[in-house]
Parts: C-alpha cells; structure tokens; sequence
C-alpha cells in the first residue's frame, strides 16, 4: 500500500494577494490553491515547500497528516494575542513548541505514533474541527496550551519528576475545538480524565451586571481608546482583546489551579489507575450482559423442552419418520429433536433408556449409512473445556440457530 500524505494551510486573519497565490504555484501545480487556502496531498512524492516559513509569511494555521502515524497541528496568534510567558510553561518537549516569528506565536502540537498509523483514514475535515482554537486562545482559553504540555507527557519528552505547568479550569469540559485537538494528536482520554482531576470547573459566563461592572472599572484613557478602535472599524480585535483581559480576570479571581502541582510520573500512573478501573467496570459489565443472555437462553430452552416433553412418545415416532424420508434436511430436523430427547433424559436422569432408544434406532436404520454417520457425529463424546467427563454428544445449538 502506498504512503500518503496530506498537507492543509490556512489563511484566516488576512487573504492571500494574488503574488502571493502565484508563489505557492510555483511550488505546487497539483495543490488547490484559494485566496484562504493551500491544500495538497501525495502518495508518491514529497511536499517541498518550508511549513514552518509558509507559516510565518502566508497562512495561520497548518495541519499535516500521514498514515503512518504522523501528525502535525500549527496555530498562529498575532502579535498580543497572547503572551509568550503564559505560553512558555507549557511547551516543554519535541511534542509541543512554541516560537514568536515577527511579534506573532505559532505553537506546534506534532505527534508520532511508534506503532504505525491508520492507513483507511486521511486527513480531511481536521482542520475544519481544529480551527476555531485560535479564537479560543485569542479570548484567554489556555486548555489548549495544557493539552499541548500533556502531549509531551504522553510521548515521553519530559523526565518523570517534572512538575506540570499551572492547570487551567475545564478540563473536564472540553470545547468541541479542543475535543478535535485531542482526538487528532490522539492524547489518551485516560491522561485528560487524570488531569481533570486537578482542573476546577470552567468558571460561569459572566452577566450582563458583571461585565459592566468590570468596564466600569477600566481606566477611563482605556475605555476611549476601545471606543475610538471601535468606531475605525477594529471590533473584532477589540471584542477579542476585552473577552482576553475578561477571562484573565476570571483566572485571577478564581485561580488557575487547584493542589499542588502534580509530576509527569504521578499523572501517568493516574491514567493507569483510571484504565485499569474502567477494564474492571466493563468486564463485569460484560459478565453480568453474559450471565444475563446464558438465563435468557437457558429459560427459552427450558420452555422448549417442556413442549417436546408434553408430546410424549410421538417424538421417537416423528423422528422414525423423518429418518425414513432419507432426506438432508429431515435426517437434520430428527437430529434436532434427538438433541431435545437427550436433554430431556439428563435432566430427568433417564439416560439409560435414551440409550436404548438411539441403539434400537441405529439398528432399524443400519442401512442408512449417512444418517447413521451424522448419528455417531452428534453423539461422539465430548468433554467440556478443563473437565475429562463424558458427557452424551450431539451440539446442535438452540432451536432455531
């Protein structure tokens, strides 16, 4: 099977000029190229432009995915987005970085898998799930930074002893953007739930009363200089900067964290102790799905039994006649029903007369080689797995099957 590659660029917060668009041709005729957009990929050749530059010249986030276990996630933040110390603690390892290129902060999440990729899945509609992070940054939202500094955990960059960064709230509430994260760097949901376990909730959305109060507050030079951005067409940036400044308050009142920083060796083994007792709540699920189905089934053929029992002595009479019709399908039919006798003579513990009536029947049908064959099939003795007692043959499954 051939390798593939699959490589996604973004343009958000500015579109591509048309010199620009016609530089990224001149590296690829194949890829489909939008004043928004670089998109390409290959099963038998190589990317050969720069991703890291291309990030810090053209676009603002990339997503590279390769079936063999590769995957790579690139955010951009404009300069004052966010700080590059609130970022800082967190990129402590080859999984997770993060840079300043011209007053702007990329962070990259890259992911390895040692044990070889999914080769059914591509990497279409990731980018789609995964983008809206940036505004989720751009508005103080640092989960993503935590989960980046989890990636790093889970890959084995940072020594054991390592503490972790400050955890922020909500961790145990993932927004769909940071679910996709997640699901495409393929953290272990396991790690999260571990982590969560140090996160506070995500703090309420703030009132209408609330939010005023905190602009009342604003130096009054500051609320002018909002206004006047507001009015040469900046709300966007200055939406985002106030819901920014809204949440760090939040995280300041509130606190980031919750206990004392815990170590990479202490959340691994968490996430242990988290798997292990969820194994143990499905196995016993499971076990009592299974004791639940063989009470149903036993109850079913319990009914059925009595129904053959109620016929009396007309059974052995069917069953001479479908062995007389010499067909496949009778000679099964009669097999079934001398499976029914059998359990009936076990359970009333008549098995020697069972025996008298299969000896009598092979010798009335001695000349009926393939039935007399399927017969000693059925009944050849059989042991059930870890015992040696014989028990009478003949499994032919429930009614029916």
């Amino acid at each position: 099977m051939s390798e593939y590659q699959y490589y996604e660029f973004r343009a958000v917060d500015r579109r591509l000029a048309p010199e620009q668009m016609r530089e990224l041709r001149a590296v690829s005729t194949r890829a489909r190229i939008t004043p928004s957009s670089f998109v390409n990929s290959y099963e038998w050749g190589n990317f050969k432009g720069d991703r890291a530059a291309w990030m810090e010249r053209y676009f603002d986030a990339f997503l590279y995915f390769a079936n063999w276990g590769a995957r790579q996630i690139m955010l951009r933040l404009p300069a004052g987005t966010l700080n590059d110390a609130d970022a800082a603690p967190y990129a402590a390892g080859h999984s997770f970085s993060v840079r300043v290129a011209d007053g702007a902060l990329i962070l990259d999440f890259a992911f390895a898998d040692e044990e070889g990729g999914d080769w059914k899945e591509d990497g279409t509609g990731w980018m789609s799930s995964i983008l809206p992070l940036r505004a989720e940054l751009a508005a103080g939202d640092l989960r993503a930074l935590y989960l980046g500094w989890l990636l790093c955990a889970q890959q084995g960059d940072l020594d054991d002893d390592e503490p972790e960064p400050p955890v922020p709230a909500g961790l145990a509430e993932l927004s769909p953007a940071l679910t996709a994260l997640a699901g495409f760097l393929r953290l272990d949901d396991d790690l999260i739930r571990a982590a969560a376990e140090g996160s506070p909730p995500f703090p309420p959305v703030p009132d209408a009363a609330q939010v005023r109060a905190w602009v009342a507050a604003l130096p009054d030079a500051r609320r002018v200089d909002l206004l006047t951005r507001v009015a040469m067409h900046e709300a966007a940036r200055v939406h985002t900067e106030l819901a920014r400044e809204l949440a760090q308050a939040r995280r300041s009142a509130d606190g980031a964290t919750s206990g004392t920083p815990r170590t990479v060796r202490e959340l691994l083994d968490a996430a242990d102790g988290i798997a292990a007792a969820r194994h143990r709540t499905e196995t016993e699920r499971a076990a009592r799905e299974t004791a639940k189905r063989a009470a149903h089934a036993a109850e079913v053929r319990a009914r059925h039994l009595d129904a053959v029992a109620a016929r009396g002595e007309s059974v052995w009479r069917q069953i001479e006649d479908l062995v007389d019709s010499k067909k496949p399908a009778s000679y099964k039919q009669a097999l079934e029903l001398i499976a029914d006798l059998r359990d009936l003579a076990a359970r009333g513990d008549t098995t020697e007369d069972f025996d008298r009536q299969i000896a009598g029947l092979r010798i009335r049908h001695s000349k009926k080689t393939t039935f007399l064959q399927k017969l000693g099939e059925a009944l050849e003795p059989q042991s059930a797995p870890g015992t040696t007692g014989r028990r009478t043959g003949l499994f032919l499954g429930t009614p029916g099957s």
